[in-house]
């Protein structure tokens, strides 16, 4: 029963989120598994996913920004923490204090880091993000190669090598193998230091992509890292909203804002307690689609602030007080995602606040 506070209810299994993570790391067993974890969680909830997975096994979590590392820390403090966006200037004294890790991606951060580490006596801990190819943040390869034997990156606490791929999800794009030559060239300028190369799509690369650290994100929340393969993860969220009201339009009659849909014929039409305020992108509107006692209903007309409507014409279950699952089942996050013409991604990490969220404990194996 779907409680009163909300009329829509976001489920989040945090067994699957441990299982996941635990598949993950079969594919190169061995090596360190860590979990990215930015965006609370990709949407997840970082206060209950970050302890699910550090009870599990995982020692190495990587954010996006200083806030959420500062969250991630009261969470884990033993945990390794890196700060992917690097160290704005000025910011390396609040990183240093939470025990914190910068992602550094310049020659000006590197310095910057390398001289707070003296101020404190030592060098603090960091690692160094090579741009192979994204054009987006981190030193250029031959940048990086000029580092090679300067003492610059021990005094910077360079305990990390990376790089993101571009194309994972794409196995037969050159420009992985590319990224991979480039990664090859600066492991043999840096001997020994570990280093990361694989996101969540990168694991399925095979082995030359493992390196020493995975360091998945989208799949440990049930995204396919393998696009047109079946889906290896376990689905996490479920989102399933409350038909407040179910009524029948004659042929003609239109529905919602700016009467973009109009019934060819009589439609029972039901109205469900959820909207693009909850996260539930406008883009899916007459896309988009819900699940109504197993039966596909079409999302018709433009999806409001708080409320969407479904042509249930076919689903002879759906009554006032019904369920309607928007997320789940055969709509999962990669499938809601294209019928708004974007990626599961953004459906995840745009989930809203104002859900009833229930989190459960599937099994984790």
């Amino acid at each position: 029963m779907i409680e009163s506070s909300h009329g829509a209810t976001l489920t989040i299994d945090l067994g699957a989120i441990v299982a996941n993570w635990r598949r993950l790391a079969a594919e190169a067993e061995g090596l360190a598994c860590a979990a990215v974890v930015k965006a609370d969680a990709y949407g997840c909830g970082l206060a209950r996913v970050a302890p699910a997975l550090w009870a599990a096994g995982c020692r190495t979590f990587f954010v996006a920004h200083f806030g959420e590392a500062v969250a991630a820390r009261a969470l884990l403090p033993e945990a390794t923490l890196y700060v992917l966006n690097g160290l704005l200037p000025g910011s390396g004294p609040a990183l240093a204090a939470h025990g914190l890790r910068p992602v550094l991606g310049s020659r000006d951060e590197l310095v910057e880091w390398a001289a707070l580490g003296a101020a404190c006596g030592a060098p603090l801990p960091a690692a160094l993000h090579v741009d192979t190819g994204m054009n987006r943040l981190g030193l250029s390869v031959a940048e990086a190669l000029t580092l090679a034997g300067d003492p610059l990156l021990a005094e910077a606490g360079i305990d990390l090598l990376m790089t993101h791929l571009v194309s994972a999800e794409l196995p037969d794009d050159g420009l992985n193998a590319r990224q991979a030559v480039d990664f090859a060239r600066l492991r043999a300028a840096f001997p020994g230091l570990p280093a990361s190369f694989a996101n969540s799509s990168g694991v399925f690369l095979g082995a030359p992509a493992h390196h020493d650290m995975l360091r998945p994100g989208y799949a440990l929340f049930g995204g396919n890292p393998v696009p047109g393969g079946p889906n290896p993860m376990r689905p996490v969220v479920r989102l399933e909203a409350t038909i407040v009201q179910v009524r029948t339009v004659a042929a003609g009659e239109t529905a919602g804002y700016n009467a973009r849909w109009t019934a060819d014929r009589p439609r029972r039409l039901a109205t469900l307690s959820i909207g693009y305020a909850d996260g539930y992108p406008r883009a899916a509107s007459e896309r988009g689609a819900a699940l109504v006692d197993g039966v596909r209903c079409s999302i018709v007309g433009l999806i409001s602030m708080d409320l969407v409507i479904l042509d249930v014409t076919e689903a002879a279950g759906a009554v006032r007080g019904g369920t309607a699952t928007l997320i789940g089942d055969t709509l999962d996050v990669d499938t809601v995602g294209r019928s708004a013409g974007t990626i599961g991604y953004e459906i995840l990490t745009g989930l809203g606040s104002r859900y009833v969220r229930h989190y459960v404990t599937g099994p984790e194996a």
